[in-house]
């Protein structure tokens, strides 16, 4: 605090002595003040006593003449006065600020206290064969959780009587656009979200036709668990599982993309040709098992089966009735998902968030999933491979806008410094400290597929394919093989081999055309595993193990 005291005199004598006599007896310290003062002195007609507290000024007193000890007396009574209803005033905005800051600390405190308390959150990917009904069970689910109301069932229902598919009601509510609904099929990977007690489910409906099998894999790449629909249907399920049938690719896939928890429902128990058939569920079940276990899923600790009628909705929410199925006792599809534990995440890691799509809404805005770490509002992050640097200026998780996000959150993250037309799918938001490496070449164990309906095919240096890794699709190349990999121990040799066939695994260099972010599989495995496609076809999977010629400097 800083106080200055100003006085006019129009006696010279008196304005000579009261200097020398407030000089000598220290004035301010005499009125208690203890602060920096400054005196001054001019001639004047009146004698106007002006205070200074952190640059507002007071008027105190005027006078033509007052004797030096009424001076004294009347300044030291309005001074004092006039001094205590400023630090009132200092005291009261000081109070105020303290209790703002105290109420936002308690605000952000609650904040962050919700959303710790908030519930875990799951990815659930739909797979199986076209019409084994994912469709139908996403949008019953939507029902039963209260997401979709009785008003827009009946327009569903009216829709697809329109369309000659009246039983295709339940599946409108997640096959969105026009031509999903015409043709009966999904197309795109559809997305929705539902609650549990529990949990949060963010679903996601991938298409079974082959044609689509490239949509599938983005669905299956951000998903934590997955729901294999199989239809019981008599000539149903065999379609699916047999040669020509997806049943298979998406299991593999599936796994590859690292979806290790399964659920499989075996769909239409009602049919007419089923009837709850204890004989068919089991059929079905004697079948997938053996191929479950060659896909390396443990059927006892990686899969659930149980059976239900997505279109009825039963063995949905609630455990069915006995009287319906007297030979199943055991938990309903709810209670499966629930029971599913959290993969392991690691929110103190650095940043990972891969690019699924991108749009502009008020700036550019960001889709995908956290892989790696945590984002708050205000962070400082880069875009990989173009290494352009951004800033978060606000994060929506599902519908909500929250503060901060960790791992296994879908996201739309809006952010300055870039474009939305200098950002591609595959692309990765990353933390600035470790980025996301970016390549254009990585060694990689690779395992060929051997397939039903696929001739024998020979594989050397020099054979081409689609890459899919996360949300990259890009071509490349095989460059070198480098040592084929013994199927008993899963470990390399030290043998020269020219070319591998179908079945085989193998040590190998990839080029392809652009650069790419990817990362160690031992390292961020969401990152390091990858498949190979051609020819509308499923050839290989693999996990990067080197990143030759690594660029990630940001």
């Amino acid at each position: 605090m800083r106080i200055r005291i100003m006085i006019w005199f129009n006696c010279k004598d008196v304005a000579r002595w009261f200097v020398k006599a407030s000089s000598s007896s220290g004035f301010p310290r005499h009125l208690g003040l203890g602060c920096v003062h400054t005196w001054s002195v001019f001639k004047s007609k009146c004698l106007p006593y002006t205070l200074k507290l952190n640059g507002c000024a007071t008027l105190i007193l005027f006078a033509q003449y007052v004797p030096l000890m009424m001076v004294i007396c009347a300044f030291e009574i309005v001074m004092c006065l006039d001094l205590e209803a400023e630090i009132r005033a200092l005291h009261l905005d000081s109070t105020a600020k303290e209790k703002a800051a105290q109420e936002k600390a308690a605000k952000e405190e609650a904040e962050e206290e919700a959303e710790a308390n908030k519930k875990r959150h799951l990815n659930v990917v739909f797979i199986g064969h076209v019409d084994a009904g994912k469709s139908t069970i996403g949008g019953r689910i939507l029902f039963l959780s209260g997401q979709v109301d009785d008003r827009q069932i009946q327009k569903y229902e009216k829709e697809a009587k329109d369309n000659n598919r009246e039983s295709w009601y339940m599946a409108y509510i997640m096959d969105t656009n026009e031509e999903e609904k015409a043709k009966g099929k999904t197309v795109e990977v559809g997305r929705a979200h539902f609650e549990t007690e529990s949990t949060r489910f963010t679903l996601l409906d991938a298409p079974g036709h082959k044609s689509y099998v490239p949509n599938m894999i983005s669905g299956a790449s951000q998903a934590d668990i997955g729901v294999l629909v199989i239809s019981a249907r008599k000539g149903e399920f065999e379609t699916g599982y047999e040669k020509g049938g997806q049943t298979r690719e998406h299991v593999q896939l599936a796994k590859t993309l690292g979806v290790s928890k399964l659920v499989v429902v075996v769909n239409k128990m009602d049919d007419p040709t089923v009837n709850w058939s204890k004989e068919r569920y089991d059929e079905i079940e004697k079948k997938l098992v053996p191929f479950l276990k060659s896909s390396s899923y443990n059927p006892k600790k990686d899969v659930i089966f149980l059976p239900i009628s997505g279109l009825k909705g039963v063995n949905m929410d609630k455990r069915m009735d006995r009287n319906v199925c007297p030979w199943y006792s055991g938990p309903s599809f709810f209670e499966v998902l629930d029971s599913i534990e959290v993969p392991p995440r690691d929110p103190s890691g650095p940043f990972r968030m891969p690019i699924i799509d991108k749009f502009k809404d008020m700036g550019t805005v960001v889709m995908g999933k956290v892989e790696s770490g945590s984002i708050k509002e205000g962070d400082s992050l880069i875009i990989m491979p173009n290494k352009e640097h951004v800033k978060v200026v606000a994060i929506y998780c599902d519908e909500d806008k929250v503060k901060r996000a960790g791992p296994g959150e879908n996201l739309r993250v809006r952010i300055t410094g870039i474009e939305d037309e200098d950002i591609l799918s595959g692309f990765v938001l990353s933390s600035t400290v470790k980025p996301v490496p970016a390549v254009t070449e990585f060694v990689a164990h690779l395992h060929f597929l051997e397939l039903l309906d696929k001739k024998a095919t020979i594989y050397s240096a020099g054979y081409k394919a689609i890459l899919h890794i996360h949300a990259v699709v890009e071509e490349c190349e095989i460059m070198e093989l480098i040592s084929p990999i013994d199927m008993k121990t899963m470990e390399p040799t030290n043998e020269k081999v020219p070319f591998v066939k179908d079945g085989a695994a193998v040590v190998c260099r990839i080029q392809v055309s652009n650069s790419i972010c990817v990362e160690n599989y031992s390292d961020f495995p969401q990152l390091g595993r990858f498949t190979l496609r051609t020819e509308g076809k499923t050839v290989a999977v693999g996990k990067v193990t080197d990143l030759s010629g690594a660029s990630s400097s940001a």
